[in-house]
């Protein structure tokens, strides 16, 4: 287990640093910095230690000397401020674009990625994955380039002083170093885990809270504000119990190894007192192997709390690339054909699909749509309704068979173009934060003010925009949160009207709106479809009575089709949907 987590690691770190290649330059520079910075720290205490030796006896100072050494220690100081500043910039500018890559790359990933993953994956937690995780990452990664290096080289540096001084004593601190690197050993193996629990928990609230808010009224519908929060009080208290071991183990650090630095310092101060009055060092050699025994043993504490803070860095870098390294969509092939002036013939080859492998859906269905053909859809919930437009929309690829438009096997097309033939209106409506006008431009940015009245007008939605304040420059909160349902499916509606394509897609397109707009939207629908070849999926029969053909699914599969008068003819399952809906 502990090889599988190093090994883990180790792969993450690789990952990082690949990223961090891109910034050789300045990492060097902040490399540079940290080295002069380093370099200028343990000079002063070789000043100090020569200040205190032109103390020759009791009420005689060299002062010459002595200001001259004050007057340079005030320079190394000065340069030491701007190295460890300019040190900061370099490091600040690193972290900042590296995250600033990572967190565009899993975005970018993300609308790569299957549809099937988006499904199958609680939008809180990928969220939690490109938000949080990214900010945790970026801390950890700032404290490490801030203090790992330089308190890496303060000690190489430290160990070369004090053996320059006196090899003898320099020893004892090299005995006593394997004690701390023991403690931040023992810390940074339990805290990976725990720190890697603590992000995926964090993901569970936040896809809870994403949930209970973004439904708030649902919630409240059913009173389910008690077991709401009672949930909500479960995950935060097994966050509470992770955090809390997780804080155990990091706070071991600081006394433990503060304890390893007293040990450190109380060595050095004996046998240095012991070397003094025997005549092996200065008074002013003991003061800056004092310092230098200060500055050896305080990075060990810096860096053994940046190992906990890398540990906290690594386990959420982890859950990001594992988001990035996502296997994508198949990529359209290189020959891939971009479609233009489709005529809208579409044919479905014995096709196959399921969504899990061990449940039946749709299997060998074969079905040949002539262009400007209006076809209707129906069927008990959880038929493949649904399903068969997630595969017209290639948002799922099929298992066996194929899909043609044109001829053309859609596998064969850009994902793009193909989507671009088809206009798609669902029952779940979609909105983003921004203007009335912005929202119906959404797939066609380039349309003209005057393009965007007339869609909604034909869309019945005009009415409604001009009674608002800003009119079509109201803006709209996320998903549309201060518009009615049926005032949300109109602008959607708009915004298909918009760029009419040759193929549509109504699934449930009126389902929020009221009778009386609905039959005006179906004419506008009826002369939107004029000549398209259309797909409606229908819960009211009412709606697809004059379609030229109605796909009766049941279990994946097409149990009828025909016109509406042959299956009332036939007194098959659709008429009895239909009987069931218009009984009195």
């Amino acid at each position: 287990m502990d090889r599988l987590k190093s090994a883990r690691s180790a792969g993450t770190i690789k990952k990082i640093l690949r990223y961090l290649r891109k910034y050789w330059l300045l990492c060097a520079c902040s490399l540079l910095f940290a080295a002069v910075s380093v370099a200028l720290t343990l000079y002063l205490p070789i000043q100090i230690g020569k200040a205190v030796d032109c103390i020759l006896e009791p009420g005689r100072v060299a002062f010459a000397p002595l200001w001259r050494l004050l007057c340079e220690m005030a320079g190394v100081i000065a340069a030491t401020g701007i190295s460890q500043w300019l040190m900061n910039v370099c490091n600040n500018q690193i972290t900042f674009r590296v995250v600033q890559d990572i967190r565009k790359q899993a975005f970018s990933r993300l609308h790569r990625l299957p549809v099937g993953y988006v499904d199958a994956h609680p939008y809180g937690d990928t969220l939690s994955r490109i938000v949080t995780d990214v900010d945790q990452f970026s801390d950890g990664l700032l404290m490490g380039f801030s203090q790992f290096f330089t308190g890496f080289m303060t000690i190489l540096g430290t160990l070369l002083f004090m053996i320059r001084i006196q090899y003898q004593i320099a020893l004892i601190v090299i005995v006593l170093t394997p004690l701390s690197l023991f403690v931040a050993a023992f810390i940074s193996k339990r805290t990976y885990d725990l720190f890697l629990r603590q992000s995926k928990i964090r993901g569970a609230i936040t896809t809870h809270i994403d949930e209970m808010v973004g439904q708030a009224k649902v919630v409240r519908a059913f009173s389910h504000e008690a077991e709401a929060v009672r949930q909500f009080d479960e995950m935060n208290s097994r966050l509470q119990a992770c955090s809390l071991d997780a804080t155990f183990y990091s706070s071991i650090t600081n006394p433990a190894t503060r304890f390893v630095n007293g040990l450190v310092y109380a060595g050095v101060g004996i046998t240095g007192a012991i070397s003094a009055l025997h005549g092996g060092i200065s008074i002013g050699q003991l003061t800056s192997f004092l310092s230098y025994a200060n500055q050896y043993t305080k990075p060990f504490n810096e860096i053994s709390g940046v190992i906990t803070e890398l540990q906290n860095a690594l386990s959420c870098a982890s859950r990001v690339f594992a988001l990035i390294e996502e296997e994508p969509e198949i990529p359209d092939p290189p020959d891939a054909v971009a479609l233009s002036d489709v005529d809208g013939t579409v044919e479905l080859d014995g096709v196959w699909f399921r969504y899990q492998p061990d449940q039946k859906l749709i299997e060998d269905l074969s079905l040949r749509i002539k262009p400007g053909q209006k076809v209707a859809i129906v069927g008990p919930t959880g038929c493949g309704k649904s399903t068969l437009i997630n595969l017209l929309m290639r948002f799922y690829e099929v298992d066996r068979g194929s899909i043609s438009v044109d001829g053309v096997d859609i596998r064969r097309m850009t994902r793009a173009g193909l989507r671009q033939n088809y206009g798609m209106v669902l029952q779940e409506t979609w909105l983003r934060t921004g203007t009335i006008r912005d929202n119906i431009r959404f797939g066609y940015p380039d349309a003209s003010d005057e393009e965007v009245v007339r869609a909604a007008k034909e869309a019945h939605a005009h009415s409604f925009i001009r009674r608002l304040p800003e009119g079509y420059d109201t803006v709209i909160r996320e998903d549309g949160g201060n518009l009615s349902q049926g005032q949300k499916q109109l602008l959607c509606i708009a915004r298909v009207m918009l760029r009419l394509p040759p193929m549509l897609i109504l699934d449930e397109a009126t389902s929020s709106i009221d009778t009386r707009t609905e039959i005006r939207i179906q004419r506008a629908f009826a002369g939107m479809m004029e000549g398209r070849t259309s797909f409606v999926v229908a819960h009211r029969l009412s709606t697809i009575l004059d379609s030229d053909v109605i796909l009766v699914m049941k279990d994946g599969q097409i149990m009828e089709q025909g016109t509406h008068a042959e299956l009332m003819k036939k007194q098959g399952f659709y008429a009895e949907l239909f009987q069931s809906q218009f009984a009195v």
